[in-house]
């Protein structure tokens, strides 16, 4: 009777530790997913924004709350907007820190003649599955480390990020370089006068 009973017993042992998510590495299971969000606002334009529209579209950078890491781009029929429309939106742009890019992304909807399309593209990360408890610690017999594991520390860094997009591609250097700051260190190393030119510190007894 104990005999069947320990069976009964270490087979649902077995069963419980089968279930749930298994974190058999070091690097956790649950790691940040980035995703993008386009808002669109169509302005009506003629060689640039008339005062109206460009209040108008300044509510809507207000409204967004823009930051670093948001993206604006400016879209029209034909897919190029005239110069001084793109450096009126520009400078409107310019207010929150932000820049123009080259190319905007694909949105639904037609772009109507005498009018041009402002995207503003916004990135989030989180991690999805977070909390998680569905694997309990003991018993384990499959080697894994508890299946919330990575969690925090994933969720606070998707939190943290600036600019969610680095989590998919890393900020890079540029390929300009400024030999003033380049040589600064060296310079300051090769005029600094030797440690000893002034002989040694004596001490009295």
């Amino acid at each position: 009777m104990s005999a069947t009973r320990n069976s009964i017993l270490l087979g649902l042992a077995l069963a419980l530790s089968a279930c749930g998510t298994e974190n058999r590495g070091v690097e956790s299971v649950h790691q940040p997913v980035v995703s993008r969000s386009d808002y669109v606002f169509d302005v009506a334009a003629n060689d640039g924004l008339s005062g109206t529209e460009a209040q108008r579209l300044s509510g809507w950078f207000n409204s967004l709350k823009l930051g670093y890491g948001d993206h604006i781009a400016v879209d029209a029929l034909g897919g190029y907007a005239d110069p001084q429309t793109r450096d009126m939106i520009g400078a409107l742009a310019a207010r929150y820190g932000l820049l123009l890019d080259e190319t905007a992304p694909v949105t639904s909807g037609e772009i109507l003649p005498g009018s041009v399309r402002v995207v503003v593209s916004r990135l989030k990360a989180t991690v999805p599955g977070c909390p998680d408890w569905s694997r309990p610690s003991q018993p384990e017999f499959k080697g894994s480390s508890v299946s919330n594991y990575g969690c925090a520390t994933n969720t606070n860094l998707a939190g943290m990020v600036a600019n969610p997009a680095d989590l998919v591609i890393g900020q890079t250097a540029g390929s300009a370089t400024s030999a003033d700051s380049s040589s600064k260190a060296i310079k300051a190393y090769r005029e600094a006068a030797p440690t000893g030119q002034s002989g040694l510190k004596k001490e009295g007894n």
